[in-house]
């Protein structure tokens, strides 16, 4: 079946259906012309329609099937393959139905004989209030076009069944049983923080009651116009952004106005209209369709510009139905927590930051463009929260704990006055913290512990003065290629290179070369045989795509050259495990500085080279390199992981290996003391040396400078000021020589002897 014959075998259905509807026959008879109607306009053998009633799924008409089974097969949500698509909400396309794992055999309907199933949810309210499916004798999956047009049936379905009085709209958008009490939900952190507000729900609901057109034109005619009006808000919107011009901001919404002038997705909104659609209904097909393909994607970057396009849609949906009132346009009246299922960074920059306290959605990934944009505004987001909206009312209390990872909803009093305790007594710490923003960092003994902060956005930069860091030990330069749609050019990395450093000012910053691959995916930057890796962590990744794409490396290089003309350039290579990739990177660096120095342009006073080491090998070649190194910076994120052979991002593991164990402080004290003599920094980067533990172990085997989250930056001062280290440093050799069980309860218990508090 071709796009043209879908569309036309669509239009068909749709107007025999409406003949059907309208006619005076009984609601069963109704139905049972309709699965006809269906079976014939799709070609197939067998169609079927299932109707929510008292909570089960039941067979309420079919073609194909035994006649004897309708109002006798019932499925319970979740049961065999029709209540796994009510379940989830979503289609199903097999070959061979009984091969599927969720496949529920019922000798009563007769369907043995047939191998082929197909079927898609009938949603009215954003519930399933049934199940639509087809079925053949032959073994085969169903053409895109015709799960296609069978989702647009099913779309008018919703509305004429509804009409009809056939589903028990109560039951199908009644309260849940997860609205009742207090609820605990857990997520992912995507942005650190506490926050307690009412529930506010981004978008109001959208309920289409028209969904066939009466007037193809007329329905073309107002998409149109919504999309005119679209774009021209968030062209309005990018020339407002509050963030100033040139910013990670202005690149994201860049992007974000990319898919705002998308063809192919104008296109569909087009081609479901000419199926015979309204335009409010065309729009939530192409947005369903959206849905679906979100559930499919691994790719964490591709999944969040899909999320960007179902934010274009939502927003073009209010437009064409002239329900414009969003909980931006409304205004909020207290302080809020917004409720979404993802929302997009534009959005997010229409709320007044005032009462915006924090943001929870059901989706989102810590590669979000609203992520990004979040953080800069300084909003805790909880996200990857499941059945957020079946256990939220509109106006709930919400305490947000961005820093455990969950969400209390409707909380006891009781719960609700230790969380404003904790609350303010950690308000009362970052005042303290806050305090100690002039103060040097010396330990009792007289030591200076270098306290530097990490960063990657412009808007980072403030915090640098804020928490009085020591500089810049760790500026990931990958976020500005991850918010654009396409390569940054050499004069945008140059502007923000330069920005950075004349935030910084006498304070150093060092850059780290673009670190992409891995869990930071570029769609534009693909490699060469365009597979998957089924490892990606230890994959194409790095110094590793820098040096193989040479012209991206060159044009950072000259990039940062340029923006630190008259300065001390320090910049880092990530991932390194041979000494020839460092010599081959510098080798780059060096290219680079000769032809600006040819072209007469003016350069860094000095270039200081460093090296991260991520990979356990390098450590074994230190000793080659050591000569050629300013500094050298531990990632003990991605260490960790590779010294464990542990997956950081697989749940199971996330938890098992700890940071205190033996073997990766035995690992550190060795790197520490191989370049001893050498005259080459080390720094610790990571989340490791931001926990106040964690640190007073570092500073145990001889680390001196630590590279931090600006949130941890005053606690480690503070930590700092209380450590003796020839005593600490006696106590962590005596431990690594002969470990106890449980190092971290040794290192706890000697720093609560000493009033140290820890995490």
């Amino acid at each position: 079946m071709t796009i043209t014959s879908a569309v036309s075998a669509a239009r068909q259905i749709l107007t025999r259906l409406h003949d059907v509807m309208a006619s005076r026959s009984h609601a069963q008879a109704k139905l049972n012309t309709v699965v006809e109607v269906i079976a014939q306009g799709l070609d197939s053998e067998v169609c079927s329609i299932y109707l929510l009633r008292e909570g089960m799924l039941e067979l309420f008409a079919t073609q194909g099937l035994a006649q004897e089974a309708v109002h006798v097969t019932r499925m319970a949500i979740g049961e065999g393959l029709v209540g796994t698509i009510a379940g989830n909400i979503e289609m199903l396309n097999l070959a061979e139905a009984a091969a599927h794992p969720d496949f529920s055999y019922r000798p009563e309907t007769g369907e043995e004989k047939f191998h082929s199933f197909a079927g898609v949810p009938i949603v009215r309210r954003e519930r399933a209030v049934g199940v639509l499916c087809v079925q053949h004798m032959d073994p085969r999956r169903y053409e895109e076009v015709e799960i296609e047009a069978l989702q647009t049936v099913a779309m008018v379905l919703s509305e004429l069944i509804s009409n009809a009085g056939l589903v028990d709209e109560e039951e199908a958008a009644g309260l849940s049983p997860m609205m009742i009490g207090p609820q605990r939900l857990s997520g992912l952190t995507l942005v650190k923080g506490l926050a307690s507000g009412a529930a506010v729900f981004h978008q109001p609901r959208i309920t289409i009651e028209h969904v066939m057109a009466e007037d193809r034109d007329a329905e073309l005619q107002r998409v149109y116009l919504a999309f005119d009006k679209m774009r021209e808000q968030i062209e309005k919107m990018a020339a407002q952004a509050e963030f100033g011009v040139g910013g990670e901001h202005e690149e994201v919404l860049e992007t974000y106005k990319m898919f705002a002038y998308d063809e192919g997705w104008s296109r569909r909104i087009i081609e479901a209209i000419d199926s015979g659609l309204t335009a409010e209904a065309a729009i939530e097909r192409v947005q369903q369709r959206t849905r679906m393909r979100m559930r499919q994607i691994d790719d964490p970057l591709l999944a969040d510009r899909m999320h960007d396009l179902e934010d274009l849609s939502n927003r073009l949906l209010r437009i064409v139905s002239g329900q414009m009132g969003t909980a931006a346009s409304m205004g909020l009246r207290q302080d809020s927590i917004l409720i979404a299922r993802n929302l997009g960074p534009a959005e997010l920059l229409e709320y007044d930051k005032r009462r915006l306290k924090g943001v929870i959605l059901e989706e989102g990934s810590l590669t979000a463009h609203v992520v990004i944009v979040a953080r800069a505004m300084g909003i805790p987001v909880l996200g990857r929260v499941r059945s957020l909206r079946a256990a939220v009312r509109e106006g709930d209390l919400l305490l947000l704990d961005g820093d455990q990872g969950n969400a209390t909803v409707r909380p006891v009093p009781a719960a609700t006055e230790a969380f404003e305790a904790r609350f303010a007594k950690n308000k009362e710490r970052q005042a303290a913290y806050a305090a100690l923003r002039e103060v040097e960092p010396f330990t009792r003994d007289g030591t200076r512990i270098q306290v530097l902060m990490n960063a990657g956005l412009r808007d980072d930069m403030p915090n640098l003065a804020l928490t009085g860091a020591d500089g810049v030990g760790l500026f990931r330069t990958e976020f500005q290629f991850l918010v654009s749609a396409t390569l940054p050019a050499r004069e945008r990395q140059t502007r923000l290179y330069r920005d950075v450093l004349d935030s910084a000012g006498d304070k150093p910053v060092v850059f780290r070369t673009v670190d992409i691959g891995g869990d930071k995916v570029l769609p534009y930057l693909r490699h060469n045989d365009g597979e998957d890796e089924e490892n990606p962590a230890m994959g194409w990744r790095a110094l590793r795509v820098a040096l193989e794409r040479d012209g991206l490396l060159k044009v950072q290089a000259r990039a940062l050259i340029e923006a630190a003309a008259g300065r001390t350039l320090n910049v880092m290579f990530p991932m390194v495990s041979e000494p020839w990739e460092f010599d081959a990177a510098c080798a780059v660096f060096e290219g680079q500085r000769k032809f600006l120095k040819g072209q007469k342009k003016l350069l860094p006073e000095a270039i200081r080279y460093g090296a991260m080491l991520e990979v356990p090998a390098l450590a074994e070649q230190l000793d080659l390199i050591a000569p050629k190194l300013s500094f050298l910076s531990i990632g003990t994120n991605d260490l960790t992981q590779f010294l464990f052979a542990a997956d950081r991002a697989n749940p199971k593991l996330a938890e098992r290996y700890d940071w205190l164990s033996p073997a990766i402080l035995r690992f550190l004290r060795r790197v520490q003391l191989s370049l001893a003599g050498h005259q080459v920094d080390i720094t610790v980067c990571g989340e490791m040396g931001g926990r106040r533990l964690e640190a007073l172990a570092l500073m145990g085997i001889g680390i001196e400078r630590l590279s931090i989250t600006p949130a941890s930056v005053g606690p480690i001062k503070e930590l700092v000021r209380k450590i003796d280290l020839p005593e600490i440093r006696e106590a962590m050799a005596g431990w690594l020589s002969a470990p106890p069980p449980s190092l971290r309860e040794a290192l706890t218990r000697w720093a609560q002897e000493r009033g140290i508090e820890c995490d």
